[in-house]
């Protein structure tokens, strides 16, 4: 048996030695790294835009360079999986670009650099391979998990670079590729429940809160945290995500494929906070379900602050948007509807904008090991 397990194990450790390079649909991917081995790279694979448009400007690249340690602060992540957002699929077409600009560099707004080539993804659950010299509580080895700024080279990288105080310790029950699915769905659920729906811990327990697109990313994580403090909650999906949603919390769910969905609604009692994961005309009729003079919030998740920035110009953007999210991570139950290998993100592009989600779509950028193997390599370092 030990001579199997050591056969295995010289096995697995042959062929990252010497299968470097594997190819999949034409396009020929370079295997990446071991953690110890980084330092010896260079440049690192990634996919990129080159300029803005529909899924044919994803390109895959082995030439961008492996970021390096600027500032005390910084903590350099080897990505393990990282998964896509709407917002990726935004950005991709443009989606605040003159913001992000001005968050990169205020001087930036008036000049034709492009920020070119981009690196999507904000999602992102790895390993910790370097850390500036001020950084407290991370060391080189840490398994971590971060929302990735939007102003930032994404996380659809071999390596990402971040401050500490954008990173916190992965939950050790959870794998990679269910870490990654959490950050930036968690952390706009909060923002969006607490800072601009005023609902907590200590306030919920009679708020009845509703939640249109309620099997999406964000949508889940809302479900969690509202049921969690005590809120009866209302979701609007379709009929088959119903038992998801029921499953995460939900207290009445309402298809909105049906003909009378919006009369349901109106029948019910009014709600506390109405969360609108969906946008268009859902707020013309929304906002006649929130209580009358009783402090009660409508927010949209469909927030017109970038856009605006886009058409509008920079100041006049600022005016008619409302207020932006926090990047705080926190733990909750992951809902992955959909993994996908490296070598096929653009793939993966395609299936979040098919629309209908059922959770997050997920990738895997290094494939995780069994506990049996790391223990081996473990023993063998």
């Amino acid at each position: 048996m030990a001579y199997t397990r050591l056969l295995r194990l010289f096995k697995i450790r042959a062929a990252s030695l010497t299968n470097t390079r594997t190819t999949v649909g034409g396009w020929t991917f370079r295997k990446h790294v071991s953690t110890s081995a980084w330092r010896a790279q260079s440049r690192m694979s990634a996919w990129v835009i080159d300029q803005f448009g529909t899924n044919e400007v994803l390109r895959y690249s082995e030439d961008m360079p492996v970021p390096t340690i600027t500032s005390s602060s910084q903590v350099m992540i080897q990505v393990h999986a990282a998964s896509l957002n709407p917002l990726d699929v935004a950005m991709r077409g443009g989606y605040g670009d003159k913001l992000i600009k001005l968050r990169k560099d205020p001087f930036s707004i008036m000049d034709n650099d492009s920020g070119f080539p981009l690196i999507l993804g904000r999602d992102v659950s790895g390993v910790v391979v370097d850390c500036g010299s001020e950084v407290a509580h991370f060391e080189p080895g840490d398994e971590v998990w971060a929302a990735v700024p939007p102003w930032k080279q994404g996380s659809l990288a071999e390596f990402v670079n971040l401050t500490e105080y954008e990173v916190s310790h992965k939950p050790k029950c959870l794998s990679h590729m269910e870490a990654a699915s959490i950050p930036y769905v968690a952390s706009t659920a909060l923002s969006a429940l607490v800072n601009a729906g005023g609902l907590c811990k200590e306030n919920s327990s009679d708020k009845r809160v509703l939640i249109t697109g309620g099997s999406g990313g964000v949508g889940t994580i809302a479900i969690q945290l509202a049921k969690a403090w005590g809120a009866h909650i209302t979701v609007t999906c379709s009929q088959n995500a119903e038992g998801l949603v029921r499953g995460l919390g939900a207290d009445e769910v309402v298809d909105y494929t049906a003909e009378d969905a919006t009369y349901q609604l109106e029948m019910m009692e009014r709600f506390d906070v109405i969360l609108d994961g969906v946008g268009g005309d859902t707020e013309e009729w929304c906002v006649s379900l929130l209580k009358p003079w009783s402090g009660a919030k409508y927010v949209t998740l469909v927030t017109p602050l970038l856009f605006q920035t886009d058409s509008r110009g920079l100041l006049d953007g600022f005016a008619h948007a409302g207020s932006t999210l926090t990047t705080k991570v926190i733990q909750i139950l992951p809902v992955v509807e959909a993994q996908f290998p490296f070598s096929q993100v653009p793939q993966a592009f395609q299936k979040l904008e098919h629309g209908h989600a059922r959770g997050k779509t997920v990738i895997s950028v290094i494939e995780e090991k069994d506990g049996e193997e790391q223990e081996m390599e473990q023993n063998m370092a």
